[in-house]
C-alpha cells in the first residue's frame, strides 16, 4: 500500500503527545447568550486548544467539520493560508528544527496538519464522521494523510462542491469552479449516516393516474441487461396482446412466479389501454422518507462563496475591504454536512472556525428544527476570534440589523456561546501540577473531566460539588508546591477522611477524591463510599 512521506515528519508523527496541556479560561466579556448551552468559542492554537479539550471531549464528537488553510501560496488576505503566518513558522522550527528551513509549503502543510489530524480522530465518537473541505492544491496530501490516520478502509466520499455557478473568463486556462468534501468515518463498521430531505420536485415526479388507494407511484423497468436464466418468458397484457419475452438482449428482472404475483397485487402498469410493456409501480408511501448523500452538491442546493460573503457582511460589519474573507462558507454548505453527518442532539467540532460559519449554521438548524446541537470551534488569531467569529455569533444569536433595510431586522437564532482562552500548562516538564496552577484552576479542570460539566461555582474548599451520582472532592495545595506536600495537607489520611464536608442531602453515590498522596485502607475507603484517584497522575489529561 502506498504511504506518504516528506521532510519533517518523523519529528511531527507523534508531537500531538508532547503538547503541553493547558487549561482553558472563559471569558464572560467575551461571551453570549446562554452560557450554559454548551457551546464553545476558543481561541489559541489549535492544536494546543485540542489538546486541552481532549479529556473533555474525547469520543463525544459526532460530527467534525473543518475548512483548513488550502496551501495556495496567496499572503495577500486576512487569514494567511500558506503556512507562513508567524505563529506557523514559530511552531514549524521548534517542532522540526533546522530542517524546517529546507521545507517546501507542501513539507509545511504536512506538518502542521498531520498531529492536528491525530487529536481530532481523538474527538470522534465510534460512529463518528469528519468532513474536510480542499481545492486541488492540497488534495493529493490530503488523500493519503487521512488514509494514514483514519485508515483508508474508512474512506466514505469525496464530495465536489460547486462553489461559483458563473465562469471566471479572467482564468488562464481553466476556471476554478468547484472544491472538494472528503468524507471519513471514525469506525465504518459503526457509522451510520443520515438521508437527505426528500424535495418537491423529486416526490412531484410521482403522480396517481390510475387512482391506486395506496397513492402516488411512479413506474420502472422491468428488464435489464444482466443475464437471469428466468427472466425470458412470454407475457400477455390485459388487451390480450402476447408479447414474446423481454427487448432483444435484455432480460426480464423477476420470475414468471414472482410477475404473477405482482400483477395480481396491481403493481404493474400496462398503459392506460392496457397493452404496454409492464412497468413496475414503485409507490411514494413505501420509499424511504429521505434521500441517500449524492458526492455532486451544486451550488442550487447549498450555495456558494457569493452567498457565503453575502451573509458575513450582513452579519459583521468590517472596517475595510482588506480585511474581508474571500472565501468564506455559505451555512447551507454546512446545513448539507449537519443533516449527513450529526443527529439533533450531536456535538459538532470545527478547529479551523474563521468566520465562524460552522457555529451560525448550527445555531439556524437548532433554531428550524428545534435541535439541542453544540459546537467546539477554535481559532487561532486573536483578531479573527474576537472580531469575526465572537462578533458574528453573537450577533446572529441576538439578532441585528443587516444595514440595507433597517426597518426588517434579522431575528435573533437563540442559544450562546462561551469565549474561551488557552492558560498556564497544567503540568511541568516532570509530570507535576505547575507551581503557577491555582486551586481553582485544578479543580474546574478536575470536576469537569470528572463529570463532564462545568463546575456549579468557584472552588473555595475541598469539597467541589456533585453530579449525578458522583461528589467530587480535591486536597491541593498550591501555595506549599516548594514545600512536601504531605505537609500542606495534600494527602488522603483517615481523619481528613473523617473531616470532608458530607454532600448535600440526599445523596446514595460515591465520593472521588482527589490527593496527591492517601494512607487510608482499602476497606475503609468502601466502607466511607470513596475512590481515591492520585494526582498526577489520575488526572485527565497528563
Amino acid at each position: 500500500m502506498p504511504t506518504l512521506d516528506w521532510i519533517g515528519k518523523q519529528a511531527v508523527v507523534n508531537h500531538h503527545r508532547e503538547v503541553p496541556y493547558r487549561l482553558v479560561h472563559c471569558d464572560s466579556e467575551l461571551s453570549a447568550g446562554d452560557p450554559d448551552a454548551g457551546n464553545l468559542l476558543v481561541q489559541g492554537d489549535n492544536l494546543e486548544a485540542l489538546r486541552a479539550l481532549l479529556p473533555y471531549y474525547a469520543g463525544k464528537v459526532k460530527c467534525i467539520y473543518i475548512d483548513p488553510p488550502y496551501n495556495t501560496g496567496n499572503e495577500g488576505w486576512v487569514y494567511n493560508d500558506n503556512v507562513n503566518s508567524p505563529e506557523i513558522k514559530a511552531w514549524l522550527g521548534n517542532v522540526v528544527g533546522k530542517e524546517a528551513e529546507d521545507l517546501s509549503r507542501h513539507d509545511k502543510w504536512l506538518c502542521m496538519m498531520y498531529p492536528r489530524m491525530r487529536l481530532l480522530r481523538d474527538f470522534l465518537r465510534e460512529d463518528g464522521v469528519i468532513f474536510i473541505s480542499m481545492d486541488d492544491n492540497a488534495s493529493g496530501p490530503l488523500r493519503f494523510l487521512m488514509d494514514e490516520i483514519f485508515g483508508a478502509s474508512n474512506f466514505l466520499a469525496c464530495a465536489i462542491w460547486q462553489k461559483v455557478f458563473s465562469p471566471k473568463n479572467s482564468a488562464r486556462f481553466f476556471s476554478d469552479d468547484h472544491e472538494y468534501v472528503y468524507v471519513y468515518a471514525r469506525n465504518i463498521s459503526r457509522c451510520e449516516l443520515n438521508l437527505l430531505d426528500r424535495s418537491a420536485e423529486q416526490d412531484s415526479r410521482y403522480s396517481n393516474v390510475d387512482n391506486d388507494p395506496r397513492g402516488p407511484w411512479t413506474s420502472g423497468d422491468l428488464s435489464a441487461r444482466n443475464y437471469y436464466s428466468e427472466g425470458t418468458y412470454p407475457i400477455t397484457t390485459p388487451s390480450g396482446r402476447v408479447i414474446e419475452g423481454p427487448p432483444t438482449g435484455m432480460y426480464w428482472r423477476i420470475s414468471k412466479d414472482r410477475f404473477a404475483e405482482l400483477d395480481r397485487d396491481g403493481r404493474l402498469w400496462w398503459g392506460e389501454r392496457g397493452d404496454n410493456v409492464p412497468r413496475l409501480k414503485r409507490f411514494l408511501s413505501e420509499v424511504k422518507q429521505g434521500v441517500v448523500p449524492q458526492t455532486l452538491w451544486f451550488h442550487k442546493d447549498v450555495g456558494n462563496t457569493q452567498e457565503g460573503k453575502k451573509q458575513l457582511l450582513e452579519a459583521v460589519k468590517f472596517d475595510d475591504s482588506q480585511s474581508v474573507f474571500i472565501t468564506p462558507k455559505p451555512t447551507r454548505l454546512i446545513e448539507r454536512v449537519l443533516k449527513i453527518g450529526a443527529g439533533p442532539e450531536d456535538i459538532i467540532m470545527d478547529s479551523f472556525a474563521g468566520s465562524g460559519t460552522t457555529g451560525h449554521a448550527i445555531l439556524e438548524q437548532n433554531k428550524r428544527d428545534g435541535g439541542n446541537r453544540k459546537f467546539i470551534l477554535v481559532e487561532m488569531d486573536d483578531t479573527i476570534a474576537r472580531n469575526v467569529t465572537a462578533e458574528r455569533l453573537r450577533r446572529v444569536i441576538k439578532g441585528y440589523d443587516k444595514g440595507d433595510d433597517p426597518a426588517k431586522p434579522v431575528e435573533g437564532l437563540g442559544g450562546g456561546f462561551r469565549f474561551c482562552r488557552m492558560g498556564t500548562p497544567l503540568f511541568d516538564e516532570f509530570g507535576d501540577v505547575a507551581t503557577e496552577v491555582t486551586f481553582p484552576d485544578l479543580a474546574a479542570h478536575i470536576f469537569f473531566s470528572e463529570t463532564g460539566v462545568p463546575i456549579p461555582q468557584k472552588a473555595k474548599g475541598d469539597f467541589l460539588g456533585v453530579f449525578q451520582d458522583r461528589a467530587v472532592y480535591l486536597l491541593f495545595d498550591a501555595a506549599h508546591a516548594e514545600t512536601p506536600r504531605e505537609a500542606a495537607g495534600n494527602v488522603l489520611t483517615p481523619d481528613r477522611l473523617d473531616a470532608l464536608p458530607a454532600p448535600p442531602e440526599p445523596f446514595e453515590g460515591q465520593r472521588v477524591i482527589y490527593a496527591e498522596g492517601c494512607t487510608v485502607s482499602k476497606d475503609r475507603l468502601k466502607s466511607a463510599g470513596a475512590v481515591f484517584k492520585q494526582i498526577p497522575y489520575q488526572i485527565y489529561g497528563v
